[in-house]
C-alpha cells in the first residue's frame, strides 16, 4: 500500500510539474506577443531615446531582408498611403465629424487616423488593442466618441469608448461585456444608426439582427435572399437594407415610438431592376439616393426620396456598365456626385450624374479590395486590401461640383448669388488644382 501511495504521489507531482511548465511556456509566449505589440506602438518614441547597438541594427537589417517586398503603388490622385498595420486591413470607417478614419486588421489592432494628417508627410494614428482576438469590422458611433467592432473568434460585437486625455489624444476602453453570440453564419456587416437608437448585424445566412446599444436583441429579420452579400444602415438612421443572391435590394424601416421605445421593423421598399444577384449598395448622405452594383455587369443609381407608405416606388435614374466580381464594393460620395466601384484590386470612379467613367485606379493593392469609403465631406476616397490603406483625392467630385455651380451660375439672377457662386467655383478649382499638383507617395 505504501509503495502504491508513493507511486501515485510521484505521478501526481510529475503531472503538476508538467502543468506548471506548460503554463510558464504559454505565459512566455503571451509576454513575447505583448512585448512585440508594445514595441510596435512605441517605435517612434524608443527610436528617439538613443542609438541602437550594432547587434540590434544587424538584427533589424536581417529582418528587413526576410520581409517580402512591399506592393508599390503610385497615382497622381494618391493623397496618402497609411501604413501601420502588420496584418491585412479588413475594414474602414470615417467618423461623422470628419476628423478620423478607423481601420482594423488581423494584427489584433484597431487604428484611429487623423484626417488632417492625410496630406502631411507623417500620418499619426492611435492604437486600440483587441484582447485575445482581432476585429474584422469597425464602425464609428454617431458622436465619434466610440466605435463598435466585430470579433473574428468571439463572433460578437464589442464596443470601445474613446476617452479624451489632457494632451488631446485618446485612450480606449472596451465594454465590460460583449454582445451575445446569436449569428450562426459568417458575418457580412455591422452598423450603428446615426440616431443612436440601434445597432445592426448581418450574416450570410439571410439573417439580420437589430440590437439596442446595451446588447439586447430587438428584432430578427429573414431577408429571404438565399444568401446575404451585404447589408447596411442608412445614414439617416431610419432604414436598413440588404442584398444577396436575388437581383433586388430590400429596404426596411426600423420604427420607434414617440418615447423612443422600439416598435417594429417594417418593410419599406425594394430596388428592382438588376438581372442577377447584387454584390453591394450604398446610400448618399441624405439617404435620397442609392447605388447598387450587380453580377449583371452594371451599376444603377436610384431616387429613394419617395413616400413608400403611399405605395410610391423608388425610381431608376441611371444604368451604367462596369466591371465587378464577387466581393466588389460600391461607394456613393455623400454629396451624391461620384460612384466608386471596386473589382478585385482595381477601383473605377464614375460621375453619378452622367455615368461617365472619370478615373481608373489599377492594382491599388496586392490583394482584393476589402473596403471602400468616402469621407463625410466628399474630399477623399479610402480603400483597403493589404496592410496599407490608400487615400485618394476625389478629383471627379471637384469637377462635378464645379460643373453644377457653373450651371447654377447661368440661371442665377441675383448679383449676390452670382458673386457667391464665382467664389465657390474659384475655391473648388483651386482645391482641384492643388490635388492634381500634389506629389503622390
Amino acid at each position: 500500500m505504501e509503495v502504491a501511495a508513493l507511486v501515485a504521489l510521484t505521478l501526481l507531482l510529475g503531472a503538476l510539474v508538467i502543468l506548471v511548465a506548460l503554463a510558464v511556456g504559454r505565459r512566455k509566449e503571451e509576454m513575447k506577443e505583448e512585448t512585440e505589440q508594445a514595441a510596435e506602438s512605441s517605435g517612434e518614441a524608443s527610436a528617439a531615446k538613443g542609438p541602437t547597438s550594432k547587434k540590434q541594427k544587424q538584427d533589424k537589417q536581417r529582418s528587413r531582408k526576410d520581409k517580402p517586398a512591399q506592393h508599390n503603388f503610385s497615382h497622381p490622385l494618391l493623397a496618402a498611403s497609411l501604413k501601420g498595420h502588420s496584418g491585412n486591413v479588413t475594414s474602414l470607417d470615417f467618423s461623422s465629424n470628419g476628423k478620423y478614419l478607423a481601420s482594423c486588421a488581423d494584427d489584433r489592432a484597431i487604428r484611429i487616423w487623423s484626417t488632417k494628417d492625410f496630406l502631411e508627410r507623417e500620418h499619426k494614428c492611435l492604437r486600440a488593442n483587441v484582447e485575445l482576438d482581432h476585429a474584422t469590422l469597425v464602425r464609428f458611433s454617431p458622436d465619434s466618441r466610440a466605435f463598435i467592432t466585430w470579433l473574428a473568434n468571439g463572433d460578437a460585437i464589442r464596443i470601445f469608448k474613446m476617452i479624451k486625455k489632457d494632451d488631446g489624444t485618446f485612450s480606449f476602453k472596451a465594454a465590460s461585456e460583449d454582445f451575445p453570440q446569436k449569428h450562426k453564419a459568417p458575418i457580412v456587416n455591422i452598423g450603428i444608426a446615426e440616431t443612436g437608437k440601434f445597432i445592426m448585424s448581418s450574416s450570410t445566412d439571410t439573417t439580420i439582427l437589430i440590437w439596442d446599444l446595451k446588447g439586447e436583441l430587438l428584432a430578427s429579420i429573414n431577408t429571404n435572399q438565399m444568401t446575404n452579400s451585404y447589408a447596411a444602415v442608412s445614414p439617416c438612421g431610419r432604414f436598413i437594407a440588404s442584398c444577396g443572391f436575388t437581383p433586388d435590394v430590400k429596404v426596411w424601416e426600423v420604427c420607434f415610438g414617440k418615447g423612443g421605445e422600439f416598435r417594429e421593423v417594417a418593410r419599406a421598399f425594394d430596388l428592382k431592376g438588376h438581372s442577377a444577384g447584387v454584390h453591394a449598395f450604398d446610400f448618399s448622405n441624405d439617404s435620397h439616393r442609392m447605388v447598387t452594383v450587380s453580377k449583371d455587369g452594371t451599376w444603377k443609381l436610384w431616387n429613394t426620396d419617395v413616400e413608400y407608405k403611399k405605395q410610391q416606388d423608388p425610381y431608376l435614374l441611371r444604368t451604367v456598365s462596369c466591371s465587378s466580381s464577387d466581393g466588389s464594393r460600391v461607394a456613393l460620395s455623400p454629396d451624391g456626385r461620384v460612384v466608386a466601384i471596386s473589382d478585385g484590386c482595381n477601383v473605377a470612379m464614375f460621375d453619378a450624374n452622367t455615368g461617365k467613367l472619370e478615373e481608373e485606379l489599377r492594382a491599388v493593392h496586392s490583394q482584393g479590395i476589402t473596403d471602400l469609403r468616402f469621407d463625410i465631406n466628399s474630399r477623399f476616397l479610402a480603400c483597403s486590401g493589404d496592410k496599407a490603406i490608400r487615400v485618394f483625392h476625389n478629383a471627379p467630385g471637384y469637377r462635378a461640383a464645379i460643373r453644377d455651380m457653373q450651371d447654377m451660375l447661368k440661371k442665377a439672377q441675383n448679383e449676390a448669388m452670382k458673386q457667391r457662386l464665382h467664389q465657390q467655383i474659384r475655391e473648388a478649382q483651386s482645391a482641384l488644382d492643388a490635388a492634381l499638383a500634389a506629389p503622390d507617395e
